[in-house]
């Protein structure tokens, strides 16, 4: 059995547009190595434009085992 959770990670720019930028992809990489330590593991992703589609953002749920 698992325990989820799920994280809304706004990012600097539109990423279907627009390349992604360094400091978004340092931003994810510290986000995902951060949960990592913690036993999270990324289970699923998707990216979220906003309204204005100015910026987006990922959904992203990780998971861990449940603590007996």
């Amino acid at each position: 059995m698992y325990d989820y959770k799920t994280e809304i990670i706004s990012t600097g720019v539109k990423l279907f547009s627009d390349k992604a930028n360094e400091a978004d992809v340092q931003e994810f990489n510290q986000i995902f190595v951060d949960r990592n330590a913690d036993g999270w593991e990324l289970v699923t992703y998707s990216y979220m434009a906003t309204s204005m589609q100015l910026k987006g953002a990922l959904l992203a749920t990780f998971r861990k085992a449940k603590a007996n």
